[in-house]
């Protein structure tokens, strides 16, 4: 007996410290922090270093003049703009960058130097049919367990601000469109966080009670009359905090008929107005990406990246970012601005509203190199397509190539230059991730592409989950 104990004791010993040993091998053990300490602490000017860094803006300490003085804020090309305008404390970038590309076309119909598009109405509408996705998406997948990676997306990204392009004309398509003045903005439009969290809470817990129903054996047409009763109170919501949507409405505008200022008043419905200043010159747009961690010259489905439930996934055209570059150009040559999404925080110096690579010297105030390609800045998800802006104008060098971009913010005139950015090439290479094309300015083999079979995305593919979270 006492020779099996003290075996089975030496036995134990052994495994303990084996144990420990191999976790021992990971760990950050005082041999390393001793290696640590010698490194930092022998470094010339150490201690300035550290007072610097401690008491200043990592920014300010890093930003590169000679970068900074070698800008100026000509274009060589600029299209005509809506006049800058302010998404203030919402996500709906998306909106209000598909607003300022289609505005001139309205104001040149109108005939007018000053008109804005209603944003919290097609947001109002956005946010009805996020509803209506999520509910439906709940219902889809009511026998997966909670944990399943397609659920949890559901219930991480349910009634965000964010959209896409395709959601905006989606929209629209369904929806119309009315001027600001038939759907002015209210306090929660320009400020959507209290309003979405009671809505979020109001989806999760119908979404408990579909889970529940079907778990005692509710049909799905019984499912469905519970997520009819929840969009009804998530409409009654909207019109609290939103405003009711106009079915009809007057619009009034100042108009120059005979050398004399007359007051044009006319009545129209959401979908007339569109057709009316719109419809006519309504391109068919697609959406080109450069994603370098993914095959060029292939055609993408992105599983569930819609807000309409019954419409069609998004399809993207993956190509090199000189092609983006390319059609862009083309696009301002025919006086169409561009909505494009982006890394918007990445080496962006507001207070000037400069993007440039290098306009912050990171490595040399750290000694460190912080350099990673955008492949795989986009396969760990160091960067994504966070923000949606348009560009409306380009300068190019002597031979014609673009030099710098102009873009137009949605987020007012106390940032950047007035609300204007100076986007340089180097930065559209390395952060501009999407760019909305009318088709007929691709080339024949970029069009015969968009024809090929698409390859399907999961919806957590680390590039294309922004789509659910793009403000």
């Amino acid at each position: 007996m006492r020779q099996s104990t003290v075996i089975l004791a030496a036995t134990a010993v052994f495994f303990v410290v084996t144990c420990v040993t191999a976790a021992d091998k990971g760990a950050v053990d005082d041999p390393m922090l001793e290696r640590f300490e010698r490194r930092v602490n022998g470094e010339d000017g150490h201690r300035q270093i550290i007072n610097a860094i401690t008491n200043n803006d990592i920014k300010d300490l890093s930003l590169n003049r000679e970068r900074l003085v070698t800008h100026d804020k000509l274009f060589s090309l600029k299209l005509e703009t809506t006049g800058v305008t302010n998404q203030k404390s919402s996500g709906r970038c998306w909106i209000f960058a598909g607003a300022n590309v289609l505005t001139p076309k309205i104001k040149q119909k109108l005939d007018q130097s000053d008109f804005e598009l209603s944003h919290s109405y097609l947001a109002f509408w956005d946010k009805l049919e996020k509803a209506n996705f999520f509910l439906e998406r709940v219902i889809e997948m009511r026998d997966r367990p909670l944990d399943d990676r397609s659920l949890t997306l559901e219930f991480d990204y349910l009634f965000g601000d964010g959209g896409w392009w395709h959601y905006f004309t989606d929209l629209i398509d369904k929806y119309g469109l009315v001027p600001v003045s038939a759907m002015p903005e209210t306090k929660q439009s320009s400020a959507t966080g209290s309003f979405n969290g009671l809505a979020k809470h109001l989806l999760r817990r119908v979404a408990s009670d579909i889970r529940e129903r079907h778990r005692q054996g509710k049909n799905l047409e019984e499912l469905r009359v519970i997520k009819a009763n929840a969009l009804e109170d998530i409409y009654r919501l909207l019109v609290y905090n939103y405003g009711q949507p106009p079915k009809e409405f007057t619009f009034r505008y100042e108009k120059d008929v005979d050398s004399t200022e007359q007051i044009i008043a006319k009545t129209y419905t959401p979908r007339s107005f569109f057709e009316e200043c719109l419809a006519e010159d309504w391109p068919e747009y697609v959406t080109i990406v450069n994603n370098p961690s993914m095959d060029f010259d292939q055609l993408y489905e992105l599983e569930a990246s819609r807000n309409i439930y019954e419409r069609p996934d998004f399809r993207v055209l993956n190509l090199p970012v000189e092609e983006l570059k390319e059609y862009t150009l083309l696009s301002l040559m025919d006086s169409q601005a561009v909505w494009f999404s982006c890394d918007v925080g990445r080496e962006n110096y507001g207070d000037s509203g400069v993007m440039a690579v290098g306009i912050y010297d990171f490595n040399g105030t750290f000694d460190m190199d912080f350099n990673l390609n955008k492949a795989d800045r986009i396969r760990f998800k160091d960067i994504s397509p966070n923000h949606a802006m348009v560009i409306n104008g380009v300068d190019t060098s002597a031979a014609g190539a673009p030099v710098k971009w102009r873009v137009e913010n949605s987020w007012g005139t106390k940032r950047g230059d007035n609300g204007i950015w100076y986007m340089y090439d180097d930065w559209f290479t390395e952060y501009v991730l999407t760019v909305v094309i009318d088709k007929r300015l691709l080339s024949d083999e970029d069009r015969q592409k968009l024809k090929q079979k698409p390859d399907k995305i999961a919806d957590w593919e680390p590039f294309f989950l922004a789509l659910r979270n793009l403000d």
